[in-house]
This record gives structure tokens, sequence and C-alpha cells, in this order.
């Protein structure tokens, strides 16, 4: 047996009780505190408050001018509201002028969306999986020309376009903007590169171990782990497609076929034609009930950009 402590002096386990002073390292809890304390940069919060302010900013005059007359749209500040408040009216009025062509011209677009959009975004999803977990011969050299079709800019091939559907007859009609919008290369790189990582070809194996067909194993297994990467692509082809404008203006001439980028500048310029009617309150107007639907697109499918976040953070 031990001899027990004496008076005044302190065993092992009050040694390890006590608290340490001196120099000895900071609690955890405090040293990740600091750690985060050092970590904020004021110069990279003051980039992302004008970042922030130069994005919201245009977004904050087409809300504080939709809600003015024309009169007083012209003779106010434009950061600030003046008159009485005429936002219903013009909503009211962007509807109903020139025999509700707004109508006519919403429904394109949703028309031009659901097809080149949801089209684009379905072969995007097809090709972009069969380029990464198939492997064939020639698959390098398709990855040089799917590379280069993003680096080359869409302005760049509408005229071609334009040529090559002059000849076969399909120019102002709703094919002219539908078929192009199909051809998404930034989309196929993108789902190629998400597909790769986000599933594991030993998950695959396993289900065809299993005796699980291919298309059974694509819609069962692949295509829920690829939804974050899908719901990407469709956003990014959605605004490309919803803000189109280059294209639908060398391809329609009707204005029943309008999309509202084409239709709501067709209203802009009425000021500059002989006799023509001022109606700026209703192209602003008209320009905020385009941004609301793309607002709501990015707010209402946010989540399924945060589920794929971690996707590939950790290595097995």
């Amino acid at each position: 047996m031990t001899a027990p402590a004496r008076l005044g002096e302190a065993g092992p386990a009050a040694e390890a009780a006590a608290p340490r002073r001196g120099p000895y390292p900071r609690p955890i809890r405090a040293r990740r505190r600091t750690d985060r304390r050092s970590r904020r940069s004021p110069l990279l919060t003051g980039l992302t408050a004008v970042v922030t302010l130069y994005s919201l900013l245009p977004l904050v005059w087409l809300v504080i001018n939709a809600c003015k007359t024309q009169p007083r749209l012209l003779d106010s500040f434009g950061l600030w509201f003046s008159g009485r408040f005429a936002l219903w009216d013009n909503i009211r009025e962007t509807f109903g002028h020139d025999h509700h062509i707004f109508v006519r011209w919403l429904l394109n677009t949703l028309l031009y969306v659901v097809a080149g959009a949801g089209g684009a975004t379905l072969l995007a999803v097809l090709g972009g999986y069969g380029l990464a977990k198939f492997a064939f011969p020639g698959r390098r050299a398709i990855f040089a020309v799917v590379i280069g079709a993003v680096a080359v800019p869409g302005a760049a091939l509408a005229v071609p376009t334009f040529l090559m559907f002059s000849r076969i007859g399909l120019t102002d009609t709703p094919w002219a903007v539908i078929v192009p919008s199909l051809v998404s290369p930034f989309g196929l790189y993108l789902m190629w590169v998400f597909a790769a990582e986000a599933v594991p070809d030993e998950l695959l194996e396993a289900a065809r171990m299993d005796g699980s067909g291919e298309i059974r194993t694509f819609f069962r297994i692949s295509l829920p782990l690829l939804a974050p990467g899908i719901v990407t692509v469709l956003l990014f082809t959605t605004v490309a497609t919803w803000n189109n404008y280059f294209l639908p203006l060398i391809m329609l001439r009707n204005p029943h076929w309008y999309p509202l980028t084409l239709g709501l500048n067709a209203w802009n310029e009425q000021a500059a034609t002989a006799g023509g009617q001022p109606v700026f309150n209703l192209v602003i107007t008209g320009a905020l009930l385009t941004v609301v639907p793309l607002i709501a697109a990015f707010l209402l499918l946010q989540r399924y950009w945060q589920s794929g976040l971690a996707a590939g953070s950790v290595k097995e």
C-alpha cells in the first residue's frame, strides 16, 4: 500500500482536476472563436456589400418605377416613389394593352421554356450520364468537341442557324426558337462532370449484379442522385431561354410569336415611331412581371442546390 498524501500535497486525481495555469494552450472552443474572428476580412465584406448593392439596385429601381404613372415616371427621381400608387393599374393595363398581346407573349415564352429548356435539360442529362458512366471509342473526341462548343458564343452561331432554318422553311415559326434551344453544350458538360462524381461506379455494378437493367438502374438509382445537377442545368437553360433576345429577333417577324423580350422591346420603340404613344410605364411593369417567375424558380429550387453541395466532398 502506498502512503497517504501528506497534508497540503495534492494527489494525481487532484492534479488532473485542478485548472491549468501558465502558458498552456487555450481551450478548443476559444481557439475556434478566435479563428473565426481572424477569418473575417473587412475588405471582403465591403466588396460583398458593393456586389450585393449592384445586384439589387436595378430590381429596386424596377419595383419603384412600376408603381408610377406615365407622367410621373419622367419627371421624378428614379429611386423614390412619386404621385399615387399605380402598380395595380399598370399591371391591369399591361395585360389588357393592345388586345391582350402581353398574355400571348407570356404564353409564347412559356412554350419556348418548356419545350426548349426542358428538352435541353433532358438531352444534357442523358448525354452527360452516358458519357460519364459508359466507356466507348471516341469519348475523348466528344469531350474536345463539347469543350469547343462551350467556348463558342451563341451569337456567333445565330446567323448560320438563320440561314439553315430559312433554307428548310422554318423561320418565323416557334420551331426556329425551340430547336436551337435544345442544344446546350454547357449543360452537357456540367451533367457529365456531375454524374462522374455523384453516381458511384460501385453502386451501378451492384445494381447490375442484382439483375437490374440499365434503364431501371438509371431511373431508380442514378436519377435521384443527379437531382441537384438536373435542377442546376434546368435553371441555367431556363434563364437562357427566358432572356433570349437575339435569336428570336432574327428568326421571328410575326409579333404573335414574339417572346416577352421582343414584345417589351417593341413597346419601348413605340415612342420613336411617328405618331407612336410612349408606354414606358407598361414596359417597366412588364419587365417586373417577367423577372418575378425567375426569382420564384430560384427560391423554390434552392433546396435542391443545398442538397448537392456536399456531393463528392467525402473521399472513400
